[in-house]
């Protein structure tokens, strides 16, 4: 506004240079307070007033921006430029062109404005700002730090925990330190930790069980999967099969195990044999006897993945049910016998020979002979019977068994004679050995093993019975001369109406069950008796019995 009212001033003058006292007065009047310096440039580039005394009078060509003051007188426009001083002041330049009444243009108005309080304003400015900047980048460095700790701190936290949930450790749950999302993650990983290690335990504890429940089952197990390979067997399985318990089952192959026992056991036909459901299988290897019973197992989609095998070695049961077997056909074969014969001997005497004394004398001293054989008979299943549902009534007492040894061979001296055989007591008559036993019971296991010597002695055999006490223990000692036991055949002595040689003890009127039932009497007295033999050289047959512990006590005899 200034510069435009002096401008409007200077346009009256023709001539700027003849009135340049007017001008320095106008402009010491008017502008002495004003903060640019004002210069009054002629036409011919001489200072003809200003508000700087020191220019006036002097060449605006050495002092300011000659260029600049050309161009606006030449053009007519305002312009404006940077400059420096003389002694160095930044300034800056405007340059208004002055024009009279014509539109000449008669000189410019230049105007230079100190620039060193707005320089070194901005400079304190750019000075603030940068600190202003640094302060704000730290404090954005400090509140970044503390809120990516806020943030980062329970994420590491939560990310240690996973990394212990992973290994099975669930003892630390993660920290929840607000209620923002961050701490309804930890929340909800904390339940989803507990629920994890619930599943965990219970999914444990049905292993533990499992693993428990196959490792003390007394069948084998075996699985397979589809191509016939060897998943697992248990302890029995490894038993049974010969795999040790530390060999690797995956060593093996099925075929190399269970496949060459059986054709039945081979696998292309198990996987037939189960098509359609659960099957099994009898086979025998060796002296063995297996039951096999077998399916198919499927994974969670419902597919076959396998199949499960159960062994069992039922050689055992196999051989009860064929002694059962056995049993019930001798049993009737030996009530059959002498019923029969007692049968057709009754009818030929009703027929007529009850008229010929002496034929009917014969034939009823055989129905009496048969009629006691099947008295013993019964007389045996009965006492057998009792023994296997421990029905016995048992008398013990503390006894010297010499005295009875000596007993049992006089009532057997007289069967021994009519033999010509020699029955002889190695045992010190004078002796005394004591044990706990029921005298009844124990005599018939003597008289039952002493009739059996004599019965398979040839005439003029020889008899021993020694008896002594040795580390505890009775041992009564049978020995004959006889025909022998064949080596394959004395195991099964014991068994119930097993002969050796069966027309023969049939002839001699055995009934199978001697031996049995003395086992079980020696047994049942808590001792144990055993058979050794040589076919054609005799038979021992050893009874031991614990002695009694002490004397003086009720129940001695």
């Amino acid at each position: 506004v200034a510069e435009s009212s002096l401008l409007e001033s200077l346009g009256n003058y023709d001539e700027l240079s003849s009135h340049g006292e007017d001008i320095r007065f106008y402009l010491r009047d008017g502008f002495a307070g004003y903060s640019q310096e004002l210069s009054v440039v002629t036409d011919q580039l001489d200072i003809c007033a200003s508000t700087n005394p020191s220019l006036q009078d002097r060449s605006a060509a050495q002092l300011f921006d000659a260029g600049l003051i050309v161009d606006t007188m030449m053009t007519g426009r305002r312009g404006e430029s940077d400059s420096v001083t003389a002694d160095g002041i930044p300034v800056k330049n405007f340059c208004y062109p002055i024009e009279n009444a014509s539109g000449e243009t008669t000189g410019v108005l230049y105007v230079r404005a100190d620039l060193s309080d707005v320089k070194a304003l901005l400079a304190q400015s750019r000075l603030l700002f940068i600190q202003t900047t640094v302060i704000a980048l730290l404090a954005t460095v400090v509140i970044g730090f503390f809120l990516a700790r806020s943030i980062t701190a329970p994420i590491n936290e939560l990310t240690l925990t996973a990394k212990q949930v992973s290994q099975g450790d669930f003892s630390k749950p993660a920290p929840v330190r607000s209620n923002d999302e961050i701490g309804q993650l930890a929340s909800m990983f904390n339940t989803m930790e507990e629920k994890l290690e619930a599943s965990l335990a219970e999914i444990s504890g049905e292993k533990n069980k499992l693993s428990t429940i196959l490792q003390y089952m007394a069948d084998g197990l075996i699985a397979v999967d589809l191509a016939g390979e060897l998943i697992h067997a248990n302890p029995a399985a490894r038993k049974m099969l010969g795999v040790g318990e530390s060999d690797l089952i995956s060593d093996y192959t099925y075929e190399s195990i269970l496949g060459h026992l059986s054709p039945e056991m081979e696998f292309h036909r198990l996987l037939e044999g189960c098509r359609e459901g659960g099957a099994s299988a009898t086979f025998a290897y060796g002296a063995i006897t297996f039951a096999v019973r077998y399916d198919r197992f499927k994974d969670e989609e419902g597919q076959d993945v396998g199949i499960i095998i159960i062994l069992q070695d039922i050689t055992e049961r196999q051989k009860l049910e064929d002694m059962q077997t056995d049993f019930v056909a001798n049993v009737s074969h030996e009530l059959k016998t002498p019923l029969t014969n007692i049968k057709s001997y009754t009818e030929t005497l009703l027929d007529g020979a009850m008229e010929d004394p002496e034929t009917c004398s014969k034939f009823l001293g055989i129905i009496d002979s048969e009629a006691d054989r099947m008295n013993r008979l019964v007389r045996d299943l009965l006492q057998l019977s009792r023994l296997d549902h421990s029905q016995n009534r048992w008398n013990i007492k503390e006894s010297n068994v010499i005295p009875l040894l000596e007993v049992c061979m006089t009532k057997m001296d007289m069967m021994a004679g009519q033999k010509h055989q020699q029955l002889n007591a190695l045992f010190d008559r004078r002796s005394e050995i004591r044990v706990q036993i029921d005298r009844d019971r124990f005599e018939q296991v003597i008289i039952n093993i002493l009739s059996n010597a004599i019965k398979y002695t040839n005439e003029g055999g020889r008899i021993d019975v020694d008896a002594y006490a040795q580390s505890g223990q009775m041992k009564v000692i049978v020995q004959d001369t006889g025909i022998g036991i064949p080596a394959e055949q004395l195991p099964r002595i014991f068994e119930r109406f097993y002969r050796v040689d069966k027309a023969r003890s049939r002839a001699m009127g055995g009934t199978g069950l001697g031996l049995p039932i003395s086992k079980q009497i020696v047994e049942e007295l808590h001792g144990t008796i055993e058979a050794d033999s040589v076919e054609g050289k005799g038979t021992k047959i050893t009874i031991t019995l614990p002695l009694a512990m002490r004397r003086g006590v009720p129940n001695i005899e």
